[in-house]
């Protein structure tokens, strides 16, 4: 969730916890990429920590119209050459960008949006992904439809409360959406706090 900074920039206390043990991940992960897509960026406080770490990297931001002033607030006081301005994207309606990237980046997505919008997400990645193009989703994930841990049975109690739509997603049902769109799995990384890295490659 955000909350609003002194700064007036919107602001994720979890953005502040998980950024560093995430870039970790990508260093290795996006070393040899080139240009990134971030679905969901959010307040766009890891949008600019990876890119500013990351400098070879062109970052993209995206998100939903409401959220592009706090992303571009975040993006415009840090002033780096590699965040060109945020584009709008409704996984579920577009547009998608006309622009291939090589490397695909979400954070604490799959389990806010519905599973329609997930299905679309994946859907549009042979659209946006260029050959051997790797794929890294962050966030709280359930095996064969069990909860991993107690934390996040109480999480997704939460957030079905908050929008019976929403929910921790099952990393089957999300790979076979992955493997449809043409991604190999390639790791399954576990985080702090009950998270986990899981990456795919566009075969």
């Amino acid at each position: 969730m955000h909350e609003p900074a002194a700064s007036g920039k919107p602001f994720s206390p979890a953005c502040e916890r998980n950024r560093e043990p995430i870039l970790a991940v990508l260093r290795t992960q996006f070393a040899d990429r080139h240009a990134v897509l971030e679905i969901g960026s959010g307040s766009g406080q890891h949008a600019v920590h990876f890119a500013a770490a990351m400098p070879w990297l062109t970052w993209q931001c995206s998100d939903v119209v409401d959220n592009l002033p706090g992303i571009e607030a975040w993006l415009d006081d840090a002033r780096l050459p590699n965040t060109p301005a945020p584009i709008a994207l409704d996984v579920t309606r577009g547009p998608w960008p006309s622009h291939t990237y090589d490397a695909l980046f979400t954070a604490n997505t799959l389990h806010i949006m519905e599973w329609d919008a997930v299905r679309a997400l994946f859907t549009a990645l042979s659209s946006v992904l260029a050959r051997g193009a790797t794929v890294v989703a962050y966030g709280p994930f359930n095996d064969d439809g069990g909860y991993t841990s107690a934390s996040n049975r109480e999480f997704d109690a939460w957030l079905k409360a908050r929008d019976p739509r929403s929910g921790i997603r099952d990393f089957a049902a999300v790979d076979a959406l992955a493997r449809a769109a043409g991604l190999d799995f390639v790791d399954d990384l576990a985080m702090p706090a009950n998270n986990r890295c899981l990456i795919w490659r566009r075969n």
